[in-house]
């Protein structure tokens, strides 16, 4: 199917071939038609002779109509009658003269006579002309909808590796400077360790495709050297637990997407408090539903943001963006703080299409 597709790619041998078809299906449907009506076996002559002069004519015509393409409208449509017009003149004179030299008998004896040929003529030219222009027009058609389709794709990938490749400039600017008192208090190996964390995670962030989803077994992982880092930097400030089903560790979900909501978690629940806090990253699976949690024990949200959807920082923005273009209205996002029974914080909950590797 594909190698006949590209074969039909190219449209000149898209129209031959359709041109050799609808030619022979005439010769075919002529000579039918005149032995059904007692013509003799050397009529096929005469079919063969309509068929050739059809042939050659609509292939001129071809040419005509492609040289009057790009005219306005206007102006095209006036141009197209004329030369179907002369199409059909050439094609009723020679088709008869055809015809009187193999059926003598067929030759009219009247005007109406000679206007019937003609009139038969202008009927298969304008049925070849009503499929020349019926295809031409459904394949621009296609290829603009094809031409739309690949700028939105195109605009749709753009838009996501712009999201994808926004670093939050804090996260670096805190590591460098973490990594810069290592050095000055002469502790190297934590320091190297650093470095090695943050190429790392980097590497990694600047390899991954972001039109690419991953499993949620590989963004824990990611994460893991996110976090890694981070840990040099806090120590036993920073506590981290885990809680993620089987089932939900098979998920695709876009890659990096928790690294931001993390980092607002680091950034105003951990490094404001002296002694830190525990964020936690928890996910199951719900019906056709993926729901991934991140939450701290920090401050929660400020007095005047209430309710879900009013995180509205760059991490989260960025979040709500990246899921929007990938899932449309099949995702959402909320973002609440946690009740004090519960240990107070805020909670980030994401929900999206469960999907594995086995449905794409």
């Amino acid at each position: 199917m594909t190698s006949l597709k590209r074969f039909f790619a190219t449209p000149a041998r898209l129209f031959w071939v359709l041109q050799c078809a609808g030619w022979l299906g005439y010769f075919s449907l002529h000579y039918l038609s005149a032995a059904g009506h007692g013509k003799p076996w050397d009529y096929i002559w005469v079919s063969a002779a309509a068929t050739a002069i059809g042939f050659g004519v609509t292939s001129l015509l071809r040419l005509g109509y492609r040289a009057i393409w790009e005219l306005p409208t206007g102006r095209m449509i006036a141009a197209a009658g004329l030369l179907l017009v002369l199409a059909t003149a050439v094609y009723s004179t020679t088709y008869a003269e055809a015809v009187f030299r193999w059926c003598f008998e067929c030759r009219p004896e009247s005007l109406l006579g000679y206007i019937g040929y003609f009139g038969s003529a202008l009927y298969v030219m304008l049925s070849w002309s009503g499929l020349y222009f019926g295809i031409k027009f459904s394949r621009e058609v296609a290829h603009e909808r094809e031409n739309t389709l690949r700028a939105n794709a195109t605009a749709h990938e753009a838009q996501l590796k712009m999201l994808r490749y926004q670093l939050n400039p804090h996260f670096l600017f805190n590591t460098l400077n973490a990594i810069s008192t290592l050095v000055l208090d002469n502790q190297n190996a934590t320091a190297n360790r650093m470095v090695t964390g943050l190429s790392a995670f980097l590497r990694h962030s600047l390899d991954s495709d972001p039109m690419q989803r991953v499993s949620l077994e590989e963004e824990l992982e990611a994460l893991t050297r996110y976090l890694g880092i981070e840990q040099v930097r806090f120590g036993e400030r920073l506590r981290v637990v885990v809680d993620v089903s089987a089932e939900a560790r098979r998920a695709l979900v876009p890659s990096l997407i928790l690294q931001p909501l993390i980092e607002n978690c680091i950034k105003y629940a951990i490094s404001r408090r002296i002694e830190g806090g525990t964020i936690a990253v928890r996910a199951n699976v719900a019906g056709e539903c993926l729901r991934i949690r991140v939450e701290d024990d920090g401050p929660g949200l400020p007095a005047d943001c209430s309710g879900a959807g009013n995180g509205n920082g760059v991490g989260l923005a960025n979040t709500r963006e990246r899921l929007k273009v990938l899932y449309g209205v099949r995702q959402r996002v909320d973002v609440r703080s946690r009740p004090a029974e519960a240990g107070c914080g805020v909670e980030v909950a994401l929900e999206l299409p469960f999907e594995t590797r086995s449905d794409t």
